[in-house]
């Protein structure tokens, strides 16, 4: 509060005075409204230190930009980046990791379909005078072909987690580790072992060519936007020696185990449609010479024949389809001769898996469709092997 003294001329404020000179200096540099130069100097600051503040991020395509410095410089220490290794960053947005790569690292490829994203990517990256280093490729991660790398590192959209892990750990490329920061339930999905609940087909798929680690987890509030979920970071490392195992025939396999994960086997391989499937698949694969099966006696085409008049409609029990009651008997005497009959595909570990899957190709029961093209590189593919 304001009180005169004796002389009208000075306020005093709690212990210190003021002439009223000095008020109205005071006051005047407190008042004094910016300029248009001003706002323009600090918009600009403002959009070069965190650029994803002053752009529309899309939700729906998985734009979250990791903000939080800590947690970007932890994940490239984490991933022991080495200075002649070329890393492969999918989705790097607005640069916050990517820089950080550019430190460590001989070169950066950066996978990135947003071309608002491009334009700030370089902008930043020239700033630093690290042009020269990095490459980016203006494409869909899921169908570009990537070039040769040793690393990835990359916050990735939610997405496309999938068919992206999928990718790598399936891909022609050799890299010698993927350091993927991931939503966090997707990850314990990733990281799950048999019988936990949130086993399936996508861990199964992984651990067969590679080993999963996690690193450490990141909250939701580390991001701009964020997210609705938290997240984690984790590695995966392709292993040096990968089972031989027909790829074809393990993902045809895993996928049928894996489409009623808690039921036992027995239950899934009785089912006349499955029987039926199998029948079909199984007679493509003898008639391409694959089959491995002793039964001298056992007629590919009789099972065929049977298969089509059942998809014609013809209403019959299995009585009256004499092949496919032998096949499906056989089905279920390899169960038994494994022991399988009983157990669930969510409590099987992958080497059991590939036992169970020896044993019937042994018995010439296969599950690629092989007049069904494959590629690859295809997205589809890549789907289906995480599904």
């Amino acid at each position: 509060m304001l009180r005169f003294h004796k002389s009208p001329t000075r306020f005093i404020t709690g212990q210190h005075s003021l002439s009223p000179r000095q008020l109205h200096a005071r006051s005047s540099r407190r008042c004094r409204p910016k300029s248009e130069n001003d706002d323009n100097d600090e918009k600009i600051r403002r959009r070069q230190e965190k650029p994803e503040t002053h752009m529309h991020l899309y939700k729906s395509r998985g734009q979250h930009i990791l903000t939080n410095p800590r947690v970007l410089d932890s994940i490239v220490r984490k991933s022991h980046v080495k200075p002649t290794d070329t890393v492969l960053e999918i989705g790097p947005g607005t640069g916050n990791l990517t820089l950080r790569l550019l430190e460590a690292a001989e070169k950066v490829v950066a996978v990135e379909i947003d071309r608002r994203m491009v334009e700030i990517l370089h902008k930043r990256v020239a700033e630093r005078g690290f042009q020269d280093r990095l490459t980016v490729i203006c494409k869909d991660a899921l169908k570009t072909e990537f070039p040769q790398f040793d690393l990835v590192v990359a916050n990735i959209p939610y997405g496309i987690s999938s068919p992206l892990v999928a990718k790598l750990a399936y891909g022609a490329n050799p890299f010698r580790s993927a350091t993927l920061l991931l939503q966090k339930e997707f990850a314990r999905r990733l990281l799950a072992n048999p019988g936990d609940s949130e086993f399936n087909r996508l861990a199964v798929n992984v651990k067969l060519v590679a080993d999963v680690e996690l690193v450490m987890d990141v909250s939701k509030r580390d991001f701009v936007p964020c997210p609705k979920v938290d997240s984690s970071v984790v590695i995966i490392r392709p292993k040096a020696e990968v089972p031989d195992v027909n790829l074809d025939e393990w993902w045809a396999f895993t996928r049928t185990c894996f489409s009623k994960k808690n039921k036992t086997l027995g239950a899934t391989f009785k089912q006349k449609r499955k029987v039926l499937d199998l029948l079909r698949i199984s007679r493509t694969s003898c008639s391409n010479g694959e089959s491995t099966s002793n039964d001298s006696n056992y007629d590919c085409s009789n099972d065929a024949a049977a298969a089509d008049n059942d998809e014609e409609g013809v209403d019959s029990d299995e009585e009256d389809m004499p092949m496919s009651t032998v096949f499906r008997k056989k089905i279920l005497g390899v169960l038994n001769s494994g022991g399988f009959e009983d157990k669930r595909p969510s409590k099987l570990s992958n080497e059991e898996l590939q036992h169970l899957l020896a044993l019937f190709n042994q018995a010439g029961i296969y599950f690629h469709d092989h007049s069904k093209s494959r590629d690859a590189d295809n997205v589809k593919l890549a789907a289906a092997l995480s599904s």
